[in-house]
Parts: C-alpha cells; structure tokens; sequence
C-alpha cells in the first residue's frame, strides 16, 4: 500500500483543475458523511465563530482543498503559478522589497494556502516552517514538491534560527499562524472566543523589523484559478509576546471572515497538545469580531 498513494498523487496532480476541484467536492461530502469526529469538529468551530451558515460550502470547499495539494506539489513551478490569474495589493511587497526588511507572511488554512508561498517563490527567495507529517508516505512528495521551491525550516530550533536568519537578509519568510504547535511552543489564546493553543512564534519573528503580511489565495468557481489577496496588519503589533500574539489572532479572524467557506474548520484546532495541560478556562465568549469593524475585500 506504500507505493499507492504516492502513485494516485501523481495521478490527480495530471487531471485538469476544474476536474479536480469537482472530485474535490464528492470527496469532502465523502469525508462528511462517513467521519463523526469531523463531523463533530467541523459543527463546533463553525458554531463557535457564528458562522454555521456557510457549513454546507465549507464541506465542498475542504475536499477541493485536499484534491488540489497534489497539482501544487507536483507540477512544475511556472505552471503553478500560472494558476493565480489575479492579485490584490502586491504594492504592499513591492514596498517592504524597497525598505529592504524582510517579509514574513502568514497565511491561514484558508483556500489554497500551498500557493500563496509559490507564488512569491517564483520571484524572490522564500523559507517556509515546515511540520513532517506523521504519514511517512506523504514527507517525499512535500518535500521534494513544495521544498523544491521554497527553502524548508523545519520545525525546531535549527529552523527557528533559519527563519531568522532569511528575515535578517531582507528575504521572506511563510508560516500558517493557526497551526497547533507543540508543547511549550504556544500559549492558551483566544480564538474566535474559545481558548486555542497559539504558537508564538509568529509574534516572535516580528520583532526582526520585518513587514507582516497576512495572505490567502481564494479559491474560484469551476477551477478558474485563484485569487491572491495581500493585507497589512490593521495596526502594528504593540505589548508583550502574548498580548503580541494575541493580536495575530484577532488579525487571522478577521481575515477568515472575508471567505468564511473556505476555511478549514475541520481541523482540531483547540486540540490540546500531547502533555499539556488543559487551559486555564475553557469558558466559551462571545466570538471574536462580532460587531466590530472589517477589511473590506479588494
């Protein structure tokens, strides 16, 4: 069974993008039906965020998501990039390469989120955080699909000072901010109201002097393409480490909300990590951004 699944990657990453995203879509309904504790996930974090409404589409959209990774990884970089047919607000990187600081982008599970980091690639050098992934099967073809573009740090102490080092020569740095992160590498934060375990580290980098963008590829009808979307912080990162990261938070709300279907709520993300203590309160607030002023979409 080792050699399938590299093999049916291989296979999707040839079919047309329209054809996968419509596939896509079977499979997240698949994925739906046939897993209670996606279910479960899925129903809770919309429910917490206020944002049920949009379930039926997020279901779609998470199966594109899934059945797009392989044309990302594995076609070749020209034709990948190919595939963002628009882009909103690049002056916002065309300014941070004229002060000469680094960029470091975050970019939530939110559309394509594996070609917003392509994407820059193909212009500038790049280094991403990279988490092996625990199917042995998968590592290969990330890292020989995705690493063959970007530099990968991976995610311990030698890739923290990797990423530093790329931010201190002006170069970019990628990281998906809402990624649960290891046992003392985050703190217990509010997201959407709910404590989250949040990495730091994020927060962290900031303090090199870089431009923060947040960035997200929306994802088009009837496999059109994608639309890259770039946005500036809505006010610097003032205070402390934690009062910094939680800050990001708020940032990463607000921006989910812009295309609320196609965030990926299936993913545990108030999971509590192996060893760690259960936060402090698990009381559920309202939903952060209820109420308060948003971007407005390019």
């Amino acid at each position: 069974m080792s050699f399938l699944f590299p093999f049916i990657f291989r296979v999707l990453a040839r079919l047309p993008l329209p054809l996968l995203h419509n596939l896509g879509a079977l499979a997240g309904w698949l994925a739906w039906l046939l897993s209670a504790t996606y279910r479960r996930h899925m129903r809770a974090n919309m429910a917490q965020a206020e944002l049920g409404e949009v379930q039926a589409a997020a279901i779609a959209e998470a199966g594109k998501a899934l059945l797009e990774l392989p044309k990302i990884w594995l076609r070749p970089q020209h034709e990948v990039v190919a595939r963002v047919v628009k882009v909103s607000a690049w002056e916002l990187v065309e300014e941070a390469w004229a002060s000469g600081r680094g960029i470091l982008f975050l970019t939530p599970h939110l559309g394509c989120f594996e070609i917003t980091a392509q994407y820059y690639a193909a212009r500038k050098p790049m280094t991403a955080l990279y988490r092996r992934p625990k199917q042995d099967w998968l590592a290969p073809l990330i890292e020989q699909g995705r690493g063959a573009n970007l530099t990968l740090a991976p995610a311990d102490l030698s890739g923290v000072r990797r990423l530093l080092k790329a931010l201190k020569r002006g170069e970019a740095v990628g990281m998906l901010p809402d990624q649960v992160p290891g046992l003392g590498e985050g703190a217990w934060l509010p997201f959407f109201g709910r404590p989250a375990y949040t990495m730091t580290l994020a927060a962290r980098l900031a303090e090199t002097g870089a431009t923060v963008l947040l960035a997200y590829a929306e994802r088009l009808h009837y496999g059109a393409g994608y639309h890259l979307r770039l946005f500036p912080l809505t006010a610097p990162l003032t205070g402390d480490l934690v009062q910094r990261a939680t800050q990001l938070n708020r940032e990463l709300e607000t921006l989910i909300r812009q295309c609320p279907e196609q965030y990926l709520w299936g993913y545990n993300r108030y999971k509590v990590p192996a060893g760690a203590a259960a936060p402090p309160d698990d009381a559920v607030a309202p939903a952060a951004g209820q109420g308060e002023g948003h971007r407005e979409t390019p």
